[in-house]
């Protein structure tokens, strides 16, 4: 394994750290501040952050393949240290056109959509002009296992008909949310489970569709992208927005999901390593029964645990979309799913003690780190829970061994 960046990659580290450093650690409060005042609107500070990141070429880093112009055409072994910078701050990967769910929806609609699709959705997602949502977890099923969605898509002529209610929607709160990927039951009475489910797309002002309320993580909303509950009643869209055809939504979700995951650990480790950051300072200043902190034992080993968890886990993740790149998604699944059961669980150990050596700060609004520890939490259930990813990746390594 090489894990030595060429010079356009070592390029893009430091210039999306000299962006980060000049423009959006600077205005962390600031962007709060306009989110309060327009909840579901994307603030102007953040179409402001756009333009320029834009303008410098810093955008579009996460599409592994080159899609024209409006890729930089990076490996995701390339992108993995970009997204760590970027995941230091919870809304920083928009700013650079990297956020999810519009990363998944665009991957999905590159490989999969064809040519009408792309130009009217998926050039404009590229070009950063609209935003997107994927709806596929349901609140009465086990939606971690696709096969159980139950959103009804019935084909009516030259239409299909959906019926059904989506909750978890990231993204769908938003007012420049223009457009849906949804995915449900075409064929419910196949025998073969993995076929009875497609993926369409859905115009967020098609008649029918009803955003009833944005569900809370932990108490945040997670404004302005937010996290709806969706009904979809009577609902119809042209038999063109099926995406790849009837019966390829489950294919469609397992190929999204794994570039998807393993983003979501890069941006944990960015997420953990700013955290740590901030412990090393809090414990350099603040003076505790009358000596810095860092003199206590307990705090020296606090750091030290939370560094080696963070390098095993980025050397993990490292390796992991190294062999996406080189053998594929589905040879580097046992590695997606191992970092994916590791890095949240990594991110959250450490978060907590940096909440700790903050004392009461750590738990409010004048840090990141308790907003950070809540999507941290989240993330152990988004895209597959642990528990999902642990009996899989124990079933395959078994069968290796054992045959």
């Amino acid at each position: 394994m090489n894990f030595e960046y060429s010079d356009k990659v070592k390029d893009l580290i430091a210039r999306v750290t000299e962006f980060m450093d000049l423009y959006v650690y600077p205005v962390e409060a600031e962007m709060h501040k306009q989110v309060e005042l327009d909840p579901w609107s994307t603030p102007p500070l953040m179409e402001d952050l756009k333009a320029k990141a834009k303008a410098q070429g810093l955008w579009n880093l996460f599409l592994p393949l080159s899609y024209g112009k409006y890729s930089a055409g990076l490996t995701n072994l390339e992108y993995a240290p970009l997204a760590e910078i970027m995941g230091k701050v919870l809304w920083a990967p928009e700013v650079f056109n990297c956020a999810a769910p519009d990363t998944g929806n665009m991957e999905v609609l590159a490989k999969y959509g064809n040519e009408t699709q792309k130009k009217q959705w998926l050039e404009p997602l590229l070009e950063g002009n609209i935003r997107s949502a994927f709806a596929m977890t349901e609140p009465d099923v086990a939606s971690s296992d696709a096969t159980n969605i139950e959103l009804s898509i019935v084909r009516d002529g030259d239409e299909y008909v959906i019926n059904g209610r989506k909750f978890y929607i990231s993204g769908a709160c938003r007012k420049q949310c223009e457009i849906m990927i949804v995915m449900g039951k075409t064929d419910p009475e196949n025998s073969n489970r993995y076929i009875q489910q497609s993926q369409v797309l859905v115009p967020m002002k098609t008649p029918g569709v009803t955003v009833v309320r944005p569900m809370k993580v932990f108490g945040y909303d997670d404004a302005p992208e937010g996290h709806a509950e969706v009904v979809f009643d009577n609902v119809r869209v042209p038999v063109d927005n099926i995406i790849m055809g009837e019966g390829k939504g489950f294919e469609i979700a397992q190929g999204r999901l794994g570039p998807g995951r393993i983003h979501h650990c890069m941006r944990s480790i960015g997420a953990a390593q700013r955290a740590l950051d901030l412990m090393c300072k809090r414990v350099s200043e603040r003076i505790v029964f009358g000596q810095p902190m860092i003199k206590q034992q307990s705090i020296r080993e606090d750091i030290a645990k939370s560094a080696c968890q963070i390098e095993q886990a980025r050397l993990m993740t490292l390796k992991a979309a190294q062999k996406m790149d080189t053998e594929g998604n589905k040879a580097a699944k046992d590695l997606i799913a191992m970092i994916k059961i590791v890095a949240p669980s990594m991110a959250l150990d450490v978060i907590d003690r940096a909440i700790q050596c903050h004392g009461a700060a750590g738990v409010g609004q004048d840090t990141f780190l308790a907003h950070a520890w809540a999507a941290q939490r989240s993330l152990r259930l988004a895209d597959g829970p642990d528990q999902v990813h642990m009996m899989q990746l124990g079933r395959d390594l078994v069968k290796k061994v054992a045959g």
